[in-house]
C-alpha cells in the first residue's frame, strides 16, 4: 500500500496536444487521491483532466475540460477515487509548461 506521492512528478505536454497519463491504479487496488497541476511558464494554458478506462479519455471521463491555469499558478483537484486499473489522463494547451504530481494512498480492495 502506497501513501504520499503516488506516482512520480512529470511534465505535462512534453510532446504538444498529446494525452499524458500521470498515475495507474494498480490491481487488487484503489486510490484515494490528489492532482496539482502547476503552471511554471509566463503564459496561460489550459487543461484537460480525466479518470479514464484507457490512456486514451472518452468525452464522458474529462472531470476537468479546458480548466485555465494563470501563469506562475497552481490548479487542484481533490478528493479524488478510481478503482483499480483506471489511469489519470492529462492533456496540456502548452508543451513542458506544466508540471503534475499525484499524492494520496491506494488500498487494497482484499
Amino acid at each position: 500500500m502506497a501513501t504520499g506521492r503516488l506516482a512520480t512528478p512529470i511534465q505535462v505536454g512534453s510532446v504538444l496536444l498529446t494525452n499524458t497519463t500521470l498515475y495507474t491504479v494498480p490491481t487488487g487496488f484503489y486510490a484515494v487521491f490528489n492532482v496539482s497541476l502547476c503552471n511554471t511558464g509566463t503564459s496561460a494554458v489550459t487543461v484537460r483532466l480525466a479518470i479514464a478506462t484507457t490512456t486514451s479519455p472518452a468525452t464522458a471521463e474529462y472531470i476537468e475540460y479546458d480548466q485555465p491555469i494563470p501563469p506562475k499558478s497552481t490548479f487542484e483537484r481533490t478528493g479524488l477515487v478510481a478503482q483499480a486499473g483506471q489511469n489519470v489522463v492529462c492533456i496540456c494547451s502548452s508543451a513542458t509548461q506544466v508540471n503534475a504530481m499525484v499524492y494520496g494512498i491506494e488500498t487494497s480492495i482484499t
